[in-house]
Formats: structure tokens, C-alpha cells, sequence
């Protein structure tokens, strides 16, 4: 690319210094030095005097932007452009470069292709890194020393590292700040500062470049915690659990108690229910079952309970009975003959002086 832009500015040089070889004039003002960010857009302004020709602008010797006072710039670059003023002192031109990268850094020149007549300036592109402490909080004891660490990564040039407390400045013997060459060009850098706190402060560290129109900053609180003061809180804070646990452990006694509770009234409920349905079935059977006996009672009659089969009966009064007469078709017996007991389970007394028919025998009994 840089061998094509020679190419051409080589004709257009050719051609404008030719005509003017007859002609004198000089650069009045010349580019100044300037230092930016990497990113943003780097200006130099180049003043020549009244009847110029031709003005070349150079970036690391490179021809970039070119010039030419009857046609004006010719632009080979977006990232390089101008604006041009004129006034009665003579013509002026501001050099733009847009996107300022590392590889930028180096020589601006501003050439009138007349013999020893040139000036140059430098631009310094610098790259903002990052800047942080790895504890935002620190807790130190009564007497006790601490290293806090400050760490840069990624800046060009490397970084000046400072320490302030509370709005002042650290003195640098209470910290030491190695730096190394990191990757593409860039650095970084570590810085510890050793401390014995006597109170609470808020340190703060901070990197600064040239180009940075304010310092990047890290800061962390370090807490100090006299041991007295930490003894009460730590037994204030142990007696606090100590009463919460025992609350606790409380609540869930008395919960288990309730669930207890109510299990056993659930369950004594549900046996009383099923006990109560039990009686209840047996009691149903119990009057069906004396409903059937009624029924069968009053189908069947009462049992005589004064009955004694025939075969009971005493052999030895059987040899006395005569020999029968004829039965009757009517058997009577005298109402004063019979016996009456309101006694169903006495056996009646039986006559022997009736001569009975050992065949058929009736028994009357009253109830």
C-alpha cells in the first residue's frame, strides 16, 4: 500500500516542483509533538508562506497526504485527511489522523520539496490498560502488617504507579512497583504496598500515562478491628446464637408436640368410631337373631319340659297291667283327676291305678 501511495505522489511531485523551481517560499510554522490515546484522532497543522506549490505530509517517512495548491488534497487514505485555511500570512494545513493505532507512533513530517526546507514533529500513541486490587475490603487486627496489591495490564508506555490514603500521597518507600514487557508491544506492572493500619482508611491506587487527561484509580477500604473490641463482639455474637438456637429449637419442640397430639386424638377418634360400628353390627345381629327365635317360637309352640318318653318309663310297672279292655272311642278323664303345675320343669305325677294301653299314651299338660 505505502509502495502504491509513492507510486502516485511521485508524478504529482514531479510535476508541481518543476514550475516552481523559480519561485521561493518556506514553511512558516511547523507540526507540533502530540500524544494520544490509542483510538482517537491525532491533529498537526503546517503553515507555509504566500506562493507555494506543493505540500507533502510524512508519517514515518511515509508519504500519507499530499497537497497541491491548484488542485487541492489528494487523499490515498480514509484514516489520513485535511482541512485547509488560507489567510493573508499564507496557507495552512491540518493533518487528521482518524483511529490512531500503536504502529502510528513515530515522525510526522511536513515537506515543501524545496531544499532544507521541512519540519517534523512526533506523535505518541499510548494505550490505556487496566488497573484493579483483588480485595475491594480488607480486615486487619491490632499490630498487624498487610501487603496490598496493585496490578496494571495491557499499557503502553508503562504506567507511573502512585498510592494515596485518605486524599494524600503514600511515600514511595512504603511501596515497590516492578514492571515487565507484556505482548503486541504493551506492559505491565505491579505495585505492593506494605501497611500497619491504626484506623480505617481508604487507600487508593493510581496509574497514570501521559495521554490519560486524569489518573485510572483502584481504591479498597481496610478495616481495622482492635482485639478487644472483636473479644465482646465475638462473645456478644456467640451469646445471640445461642439464645436464636435455643428459640428454635423451642418452636420446633412445641410443634412436634401439637403434631403428636393431634395423631394421638386422630387415632383414638377413629378406633372409637370403628368400636361404636362394631356394637352397633353386633347389636343388629343380636336383635335379628332374637326376632328369629320369636318367629320360631310361634311357629313350633313352646317345648314341654314335663315330657318323659316312653322308653323313661319304669319297667317294673308294666308287669301290673291287666289285660285291657277295648279301648274307647272316647278317653275322658275327670277334671278332678287332673294335675295342674305352674311349674313347667316339675314332672307330673303319674297314676298307676288306670289300666293304660301301652300303645297309645296322651299327656295333656296346662301351661
Amino acid at each position: 500500500m505505502e509502495r502504491f501511495q509513492k507510486l502516485i505522489l511521485l508524478p504529482l511531485i514531479l510535476t508541481a516542483s518543476l514550475p516552481g523551481l523559480g519561485f521561493c517560499y518556506s514553511i512558516v510554522n511547523g507540526p507540533a509533538n502530540v500524544t494520544v490515546l490509542a483510538g482517537s484522532e491525532a491533529r498537526f497543522n503546517c503553515t507555509v508562506s504566500v506562493g507555494w506549490v506543493i505540500l507533502i505530509w510524512l508519517s514515518n517517512g511515509n508519504p500519507v497526504l499530499t497537497v497541491i495548491s491548484s488542485q487541492g488534497a489528494v487523499e490515498t487514505s480514509d484514516r489520513f485527511t485535511s482541512q485547509n485555511y488560507t489567510s493573508s500570512n499564507g496557507f495552512t494545513s491540518e493533518l487528521i489522523i482518524h483511529n490512531t493505532q500503536l504502529s502510528d507512533s513515530g515522525k510526522i513530517e511536513c515537506s515543501t520539496q524545496q531544499p532544507s526546507d521541512s519540519s517534523f514533529a512526533f506523535l505518541s500513541v499510548q494505550v490505556n490498560g487496566s488497573l484493579f486490587i483483588k480485595n475491594s475490603t480488607l480486615t486487619v487486627k491490632k499490630n498487624k502488617t498487610v501487603e496490598i496489591v496493585c496490578e496494571a495490564l495491557g499499557w503502553a508506555p508503562a504506567p507511573d504507579i502512585t498510592w494515596m490514603t485518605n486524599e494524600s500521597l503514600i511515600d514511595k518507600s512504603r511501596y515497590v512497583t516492578q514492571q515487565s514487557q507484556g505482548s503486541n508491544g504493551l506492559h505491565n506492572a505491579l505495585s505492593i504496598l506494605t501497611l500497619t493500619p491504626t484506623d480505617t482508611e481508604i487507600l487508593t491506587c493510581l496509574a497514570d500515562i501521559e495521554a490519560l487527561p486524569n489518573p485510572q484509580n483502584a481504591t479498597v477500604t481496610v478495616i481495622f478491628v482492635n482485639s478487644t473490641i472483636e473479644n465482646d463482639y465475638s462473645e456478644d455474637s456467640r451469646s445471640t446464637w445461642v439464645i436464636v438456637l435455643a428459640v428454635v429449637l423451642s418452636l420446633v419442640g412445641i410443634i412436634l408436640l401439637i403434631i403428636i397430639i393431634a395423631v394421638v386424638v386422630r387415632c383414638c377418634c377413629l378406633k372409637k368410631k370403628g368400636s361404636t360400628y362394631q356394637n352397633e353390627i353386633r347389636k343388629v345381629s343380636a336383635e335379628k337373631k332374637k326376632d328369629g327365635d320369636l318367629e320360631n317360637r310361634q311357629r313350633h309352640g313352646s317345648e314341654n319340659q314335663g315330657y318323659i318318653p316312653e322308653e323313661l318309663w319304669n319297667t317294673e310297672q308294666i308287669p301290673r297291667i291287666a289285660s285291657l279292655p277295648p279301648m274307647s272311642s272316647k278317653f275322658t278323664v275327670p277334671a278332678a283327676d287332673l294335675h295342674i303345675s305352674s311349674v313347667p320343669k316339675v314332672q307330673p305325677q303319674r297314676r298307676t291305678d288306670y289300666l293304660i294301653s301301652p300303645k297309645k299314651i296322651r299327656n295333656v299338660t296346662l301351661v
